[in-house]
């Protein structure tokens, strides 16, 4: 984020602090109560839980650890750090190939739908809130269909949201969201939750800190296990989530 001067009280020496609006604007992004419906899905964990494959406070913050590890940090995140590059310099025909590139890399019919309803429900929230002039949110509109992390990446870049700040606010919304949903799938309580998230939170500045963002050949999202329970949850009888 960009960073103002702010003088202390009684005239003390000026210290940087973050642009205050790009600070609240992420929190949106990253927030719960953010309309795109993200809650409706738990990305296989649903199955995993009920296969028994995780079932305790320290297998499920294992599975999400090892998820941001081998999938998001070394794919998803990439990508994002991409797209908001290519949405800086106005480059829409790069943001429509890495769009296009995260959709055919979804494993299952589960996850393509997942960010592609996600991506479009946070397009219409910016058409709805009118935040963003006609001409800008035609450029997204181009995009078709919209991955979540094209039109997240979208306004992280006209907001002015450094990258590092983005990549964080959006792994972090990810793993609270799997937490989630364990916490309705069985029995994890608010203290183990948070104890996962705080597993997260430490690994947050290793996975941002990598220097392979911006390299293709580092980047796959090879996890079977993830991509297998996927499969299954698509014909599981009984189901809480759409994921």
């Amino acid at each position: 984020m960009t960073a103002d001067i702010v003088r202390l009280p009684g005239g003390g020496e000026p210290s940087p602090a973050y642009n205050t609006l790009a600070l609240v604007r992420l929190l949106r992004l990253a927030s719960p109560a953010l309309p795109v419906g993200a809650f409706a899905y738990s990305q296989g964990l649903e199955t995993a839980i009920s296969e028994g494959w995780v079932h305790d406070e320290t297998s499920i913050g294992d599975w999400i650890c090892d998820v941001l590890e081998f999938n998001l940090a070394r794919f998803e995140a990439p990508v994002l750090h991409q797209m908001m590059l290519a949405w800086s310099a106005n480059d829409v025909d790069e943001v429509r190939r890495l769009n296009d590139w995260f959709l055919a890399a979804r494993e299952t019919a589960e996850f393509r739908a997942e960010t592609a309803q996600m991506g479009y429900s946070l397009r219409q929230l910016f058409e709805g809130t009118g935040e963003f002039g006609e001409d800008e949110v035609a450029r997204l509109r181009g995009v078709e269909p919209v991955a979540f992390p094209t039109a997240f990446a979208y306004a992280a870049a006209r907001w002015g949201i450094g990258p590092a700040d983005a990549l964080s606010a959006y792994l972090f919304a990810w793993a609270e969201n799997q937490v989630n949903a364990a916490m309705k799938a069985m029995r994890l309580g608010h203290f183990g939750a948070q104890r996962i998230l705080a597993r997260v939170s430490a690994a947050l500045p290793r996975v941002i800190g990598r220097d392979s963002k911006n390299d293709p050949e580092a980047m796959s999202n090879f996890t079977p296990c993830m991509a297998i329970v996927s499969c299954m949850h698509e014909f599981q009888d009984s189901r809480v989530f759409r994921s």
